[in-house]
């Protein structure tokens, strides 16, 4: 038995090794293929976002090695730490320092250097929650010791990132959050009442914006087709693209919508030219990858030695899980569009690099692992 354990030390989770690797790899390709008319329109040259997604595809691998090394209980002493810069660097965003695109502030820029606070947040996010429920196991059970606590970190996280505005993130980090909860045994109705509320406050936020934002993105996702040529383009131009793949798709590379028609196509929508370029059956495999590296970190979570690596493993396994159904979601037009990438596929350096790094730590737990 000691023997079957050193070898688990050295050699880890050897699938989630090879899926996360083939998905960075696979997203390299589409994303060339993507962008490759929208780089030539921005900057001339059709192989810029494909250099610039090769090098954070190599910094990623990096982290991911350094994260796989590092024993996950380093981040326990950690944990607070993290959560506090998480925030200072939200903070930031409405500061000088912050960034605007597209009528959203999310990123903290330093001369050619950019930051996604929000995709920072995330990991912190997990480590902290983490640490908080495996100190004390039995603070989940009382509401004023381990629920309401948390709930106010959600409010915390929820009203920064909102501000940008980024409503994925935000629901992708309160997402992370109740689940973790769940996992460290969250009462069911508080479970129940805790979506309840957020529901709530989500529709108030839609009605109550005076700018019309929100109202718009939800109209939008209604019926796209009611204003084709504004608010409803991006998704109307994501559903041709899906439909026009059929089956088995228009070849790689070989995308329409791609060709300055679909918004950035290298970014959010990056499935839709996936089921343009091949088909069908091309998303199904690429669903089932996604379907694989979620069971694998399930796995992970479940035979982790202790709670503290039990709720790590289950926050990363959460966050993906969220995002690829988010992600998917928007762009078949089943909820309102909300910016969440495409993890390890979508071009974004912060969100590569960062989800390597995250899976590298689910890798070092996952090689503490006795089975």
């Amino acid at each position: 038995m000691a023997r079957k354990k050193k070898t688990r030390m050295k050699s880890g989770d050897f699938l989630l090794v090879i899926l996360v690797l083939g998905l960075v790899v696979f997203g390299v390709i589409m994303v060339f293929s993507a962008s490759y008319y929208s780089s030539i329109s921005e900057t001339g040259d059709p192989y810029a976002y494909l250099k610039d997604n090769i090098k954070w595809a190599i910094l990623g691998g990096f982290v991911m090695l350094v994260a796989s090394l590092l024993d996950y209980h380093v981040y326990n002493r950690l944990a607070p730490f993290l959560l506090l810069i998480s925030i200072v660097l939200l903070l930031m965003l409405f500061t000088p320092l912050g960034v605007t695109r597209n009528n959203a502030t999310r990123w903290i820029g330093v001369g050619s250097f950019t930051l996604m606070p929000g995709e920072v947040a995330k990991i912190c996010a997990i480590l902290f929650v983490a640490w908080f429920l495996s100190k004390d196991p039995k603070r989940i059970r009382s509401f004023f010791r381990g629920v309401l606590p948390l709930l106010l970190l959600c409010g915390v996280y929820f009203i920064l990132i909102i501000k940008q505005p980024n409503l994925s993130t935000a629901i992708t980090i309160c997402a992370i959050i109740f689940g973790m909860m769940f996992v460290a045994g969250l009462n069911i109705f508080y479970l129940i009442d805790i979506g309840f509320l957020g529901g709530m406050g989500i529709t108030a936020l839609v009605f109550t914006d005076e700018d019309g934002y929100w109202m718009k993105r939800i109209t939008s996702f209604i019926d796209p087709f009611e204003d084709p040529l504004d608010t409803g383009w991006q998704v109307i131009q994501s559903l041709l693209a899906l439909g026009s793949g059929g089956l088995f798709g228009v070849g790689l590379g070989k995308s329409i919508q791609k060709t300055l028609y679909l918004p950035e196509p290298q970014n959010d929508f990056i499935f839709s030219i996936i089921g343009e370029e091949l088909g069908f059956i091309g998303c199904l495999v690429l669903i089932i990858c996604y379907i694989v590296l979620i069971w694998r970190g399930c796995h992970i979570a479940l035979n982790a030695p202790d709670m503290f690596g039990t709720l790590i493993a289950s926050g990363i396994t959460i966050m993906l899980a969220v995002q690829v159904i988010l992600n998917i979601a928007v762009v078949t037009s089943s909820m309102p569009p909300t910016g969440i990438t495409l993890p390890f596929i979508s071009y974004g350096g912060n969100a590569l690099m960062l989800f390597m790094g995250s899976f590298g730590i689910l890798l070092n737990i996952s090689r503490h692992s006795a089975t």
